[in-house]
């Protein structure tokens, strides 16, 4: 086992790969609990017609396994101390766009998933993924990243009414002195406390207060004993194999669109991930990354593996920076984090104490640290700063990421030319100008 995973010659040990591994999975356990919270529909009471909710127990365990086996397949494959789980934004298109504003069945954008993860395979093994990447401008990425993380975070504040709906100006502020809506708002208090003080898995634990302040004033209805604490697991059979069942009903412009967009962010999350890891445990060597194609590979194939269970794009999470830092650097504490996974899938009963009013904060908090990338922009060239503008600023307010990624890729090209600057663009984002043309002509809002 040192061997295989190269103990020696990375100065590590089996404590600091163990301790790492933990460190990892409290900083990303809230997954468990928010990814169901997301993709069920939760805070929406009551449905369009024909949109159907998917079944959260399921969804527990669908999200439990993807991580499980995603975090396997990386340790054992690529060797790296990097997590993997239903990435957060991708969980959000997937629920408040694909299915609750599009009407597109649960089981059909599982398919859409899965083809995604299919492709990314494919590119990943033909090294034409690089190619791919290095053809989008870096600023759009960064857009694209600092909108999803605006986007997540206004799903919070509206899911618990801390923001309203308001006929006069559209949106307000919402009822603060609400009890529920005053939970969510200490449990953004708590948990910026938490992560201010630089402690690892604040996210996790700002839940955990939130849930326990939530009982204490019976605003949450606490366990009534072990059984509504620890069980067994339960049934993945209302998800499982979906994605495989309703393949044939991807091929549409409209699931064209779906399955580019869980490509595009899956992409740019995993490369910010890999180089942030990597950078971090002093992993790059010559400004490269060992072993990238496996990484990659495994990112993708845990993407098939969560379709195939029944959850959203499984993608390589930055909070393995925790784990890192302290002292993870072999794929070992991913095997010790993946089997922290499989051990909470004892604990679904705990699903019903983690309310929207619970989760919210992590989406917002999550989403403030996603909208960190807007510094990285160059607002200072205005054929930059107007396509990167509108890609933030359109997915909030037409609550779609796939609408700010249109808006920007449209706008991009025209800015670019018209200032001169036309050899910069890459043969392919016009390609996709075109394809996002005939996503605003034909695609039902």
């Amino acid at each position: 086992m040192k061997k295989y995973f190269q103990f020696e010659e990375l100065g590590t040990n089996y404590r600091r790969e163990i301790i790492g591994g933990i460190t990892t999975f409290l900083a990303m356990a809230y997954i468990l609990f928010v990814n169901p919270s997301v993709l069920t529909l939760m805070d929406v009471e009551e449905l369009p017609a024909g949109v159907t909710r998917m079944d959260p127990e399921a969804v527990f365990v669908a999200t439990a396994l993807a991580a499980a086996v995603g975090t396997i397949i990386m340790g054992l494959i690529a060797r790296y101390p990097i997590a993997l789980a239903p990435g957060m934004g991708l969980n959000a298109f997937f629920a408040y766009t694909v299915v609750l504003q599009w009407g597109i069945p649960w089981e059909t954008a599982l398919a859409g998933v899965l083809a995604s993860g299919l492709i990314f395979i494919v590119l990943t093994l033909t090294g034409i993924r690089q190619k791919v990447i290095n053809a989008i401008p870096n600023n759009l990425k960064l857009a694209v990243g600092a909108g999803i993380g605006i986007f997540i975070a206004f799903i919070g504040l509206t899911n618990v009414g801390i923001i309203e709906a308001d006929p006069a100006t559209f949106l307000t502020l919402g009822d603060v002195t609400n009890a529920y809506t005053l939970l969510a708002i200490f449990g953004v208090v708590a948990t910026v406390i938490l992560l201010t003080l630089g402690l690892r898995g604040g996210v996790f634990y700002g839940m955990i207060i939130t849930a326990v302040t939530g009982m204490l004033f019976g605003l949450i209805s606490p366990p009534s004993g072990m059984n509504d604490v620890v069980s067994t697991v339960p049934s993945l059979e209302p998800t499982f194999g979906a994605a495989f069942a309703n393949f044939g009903e991807i091929f549409t412009l409209q699931l064209l669109v779906v399955i580019l967009t869980f490509l595009f962010v899956d992409f740019f999350d995993t490369a910010g991930t890999l180089v942030a890891v990597a950078t971090q445990g002093g992993m790059m060597k010559e400004g490269k990354l060992p072993r990238a194609n496996r990484a990659l590979f495994s990112d993708s194939a845990a993407t098939v593996a969560g379709a195939a269970f029944g959850t959203s794009t499984t993608t390589s999470y930055i909070e393995s920076t925790t784990g890192v830092s302290a002292g993870a650097r072999t794929g070992f504490a991913s095997l010790v984090t993946a089997a922290l996974f499989l051990l909470a899938l004892f604990f679904s009963p705990l699903l019903g104490v983690v309310t929207s009013e619970v989760t919210a904060p992590a989406l917002i908090i999550v989403g403030i640290l996603m909208a960190a990338n807007l510094r990285h922009i160059e607002w200072d060239k205005f054929e930059i700063a107007v396509p990167a503008f509108l890609t933030v600023i359109a997915m909030p307010l037409t609550y779609s990421i796939a609408t700010g990624i249109a808006v920007g890729f449209i706008f991009y090209p025209i800015t670019m030319l018209v200032k001169g600057r036309g050899k910069e663009i890459h043969p392919s984002m016009y390609v996709l100008f075109v394809v996002f043309i005939l996503y605003f002509m034909f695609i039902p809002e």
